[in-house]
């Protein structure tokens, strides 16, 4: 099968592991049960928003399978972070469900969703910046019994300069340093699947294309990675899938070719 992502990173599969933990039972957070069938991950017809606020996505489908790129684009306010933090489980789902592998989490904690595989990397605040890159990978691993040093060695793998500052501070790294150590910090866990909001927001267009580079290189490994991403034209350039939320709703969903070729799309989102 040919690469779908060409020349871009390396080809080193080593870093992820596409069957993720998987065997770590939550003590609590909610119930999950069998439902065989669909894509790897999907959030399907979630309809969502805040506490006793209005709705914020309506009747919402997000999905992804194995070894693929989604990607979330759309106009500000367009609820792609909301969609990511439904699928995630930080807000309430007033209608829907999330499956993963095969089993209905809907409503299951975000640390109980942890524990089933899911890597979540936040747009802001997270990393702890007063530990170092190391101790920051090494929270990571908090729900692993096991000796995680061939995972931390994979991550200084997939981000050198990890390494050369793992015993510096993270709050003194820069802005795609920091975002590198948050994405690191997901992969300690061995997720099932990757999800990541805005991972190249405020960085250099050299930087973006580096995370970019990063995030194909995982994606290799087979985890399916779930991206809401601002750089609209660039993320569709490396998704295998792409969803364009308006107010909250599907607009338009296709191949990242298939959106980028869209005159509609080009456009409404994308300059033209």
């Amino acid at each position: 099968m040919s690469d779908p992502y060409g020349d871009r990173g390396n080809k080193d599969l080593s870093v992820g592991n596409a069957k993720g933990m998987g065997s770590v039972i939550p003590k609590a957070g909610g119930t999950s049960f069998a439902a065989p069938g669909g894509p790897f991950l999907i959030g399907d017809s979630m309809t969502a928003g805040y506490g006793n606020g209005p709705d914020i996505l309506h009747d919402c489908t997000i999905a992804v399978e194995e070894g693929e790129i989604a990607v979330i684009v759309g106009p500000n306010g367009a609820g792609k972070s909301t969609a990511m933090k439904a699928v995630f489980g930080m807000l309430d789902m007033r209608k829907g469900h999330v499956r993963l592998d095969g089993e209905d989490i809907t409503d299951l904690s975000p640390q109980a969703r942890v524990a089933k595989g899911m890597g979540f990397v936040p747009q802001t605040s997270n990393i702890f910046t007063s530990m170092t890159v190391e101790e920051n990978l090494e929270m990571g691993a908090f729900i692993r019994t096991d000796d995680f040093s061939d995972t931390m060695a994979q991550v200084y793998d997939l981000f050198p300069i990890l390494k050369e500052k793992r015993l510096q501070a993270a709050g003194e790294l820069s802005g795609g340093q920091r975002q590198q150590v948050a994405v690191g910090r997901a992969l300690m866990t061995q997720p099932k699947v990757l999800m990541l909001d805005e991972p190249t927001a405020g960085v250099s267009p050299i930087v973006m294309d580096e995370l970019f580079d990063r995030i194909i290189e995982v994606a290799r490994t087979g985890i399916p990675i779930l991206m809401v991403e601002q750089n609209a034209r660039q993320a569709l350039e490396i998704a295998d899938k792409g969803y364009v939320l308006v107010q909250g709703a599907n607009a338009y969903a296709g191949t990242g070719k298939e959106l980028l070729a869209d005159p509609e799309v080009r456009k409404s989102f994308l300059g033209g």
